[in-house]
């Protein structure tokens, strides 16, 4: 139900349930809110669950600096069967079977891709092409071309590798590996399915994946959207920068420049959030050309 009062501006980690999109997440959080003023940093495809990351009014502004934070999965990979979408929500393309591989070939296929590569994203993501997104020229029938890009996983841990057969393909062998991932933002886990199948010549898609953690927001601050409709609350724009960046407190005549967008003589190593004397967020700065600088300021003079 909505708020009988203005809702604080600030964040809402979401557990997403599967079968339905980030923007059906959004749509929701809005009625709840009472305010179409909602963004989400970062989507999740609608097989996927887990941590959607969404800021409420002023807070919207922040998200784009959350989208450049680390991010964590759960997943299954199956190496055995390719899809046109890298997961199980596409239709099958290839269906080379994996019985000539063995356990340990997949683990040290999959854990082969920790570091810093070169991805090429799957067909069907949100990036835009000349202006349309992929997934949508795909669904409209043109063949898309990515371009490779660089990404960071920093840790892909193989927790199980265990046999079973698909009944659907005429019980075809296959192997699903459970893996848990952490990497940079902008990396495809769908796309390590794929590449770990290319590699061991047998293909490979997701079926199941679960996003644990974007950036400091885990799964133990995320609430269902049926926990959200009995109890909206969001987390609080000043908790929730403490959370995401390094902290600064500043004094009165530091606070006022902030308000006005003035640059500071103060020494950062990185993007940093700045606070008054009282707690209040107020902005975030950057270390350039010497001084503190101004990247977003969330309050006015």
């Amino acid at each position: 139900m909505r708020p009988s009062a203005p809702v604080t501006p600030g964040l809402v980690v979401v557990d997403k349930p599967a079968g339905i999109t980030s923007h059906d997440v959004v749509a929701r959080v809005r009625r709840l809110a009472g305010t179409r003023k909602v963004g989400h940093a970062g989507t999740l495809d609608p097989m996927a669950t887990g941590v959607l990351v969404l800021g409420v009014d002023r807070a919207t502004r922040l998200l784009g600096h959350l989208m450049l934070t680390e991010k964590a999965y759960d997943a299954t990979v199956r190496l055995g069967v390719a899809t046109g979408t890298d997961d199980a929500e596409g239709e099958v393309s290839a269906t080379a079977g994996a019985a000539g591989v063995d356990k340990q070939q997949v683990r040290a296929a999959l854990t082969g891709f920790v570091g810093d590569i070169e991805q090429v994203p799957t067909a069907v993501s949100a990036i835009k092409v000349d202006g349309k997104r992929a997934y949508q020229r795909v669904r409209d029938g043109e063949q898309v071309e990515l371009e490779a890009r660089p990404v960071t996983i920093h840790e892909l841990v193989v927790h199980d590798v265990r046999r079973s057969t698909v009944e659907d393909l005429e019980g075809l062998e296959v192997l699903d590996a459970d893996i848990t991932m952490r990497c940079s933002s902008g990396t495809y886990v769908r796309a390590v399915a794929r590449d770990a199948g290319a590699l061991l010549g047998t293909g490979g898609h997701l079926t199941a994946l679960r996003r644990t953690a974007v950036g400091p927001y885990d799964l133990g601050v995320a609430r269902t959207l049926d926990e959200l409709a009995d109890d909206f609350a969001v987390l609080p724009l000043a908790v929730a920068a403490r959370a995401a960046f390094p902290a600064v407190d500043l004094d009165e005549q530091q606070a006022r420049d902030v308000r006005v967008g003035r640059p500071l003589d103060l020494a950062l190593d990185t993007l940093t959030g700045v606070f008054d004397p009282d707690g209040e967020f107020l902005a975030l700065y950057e270390p350039r050309e010497g001084r503190a600088r101004p990247v977003a300021v969330f309050v006015q003079g």
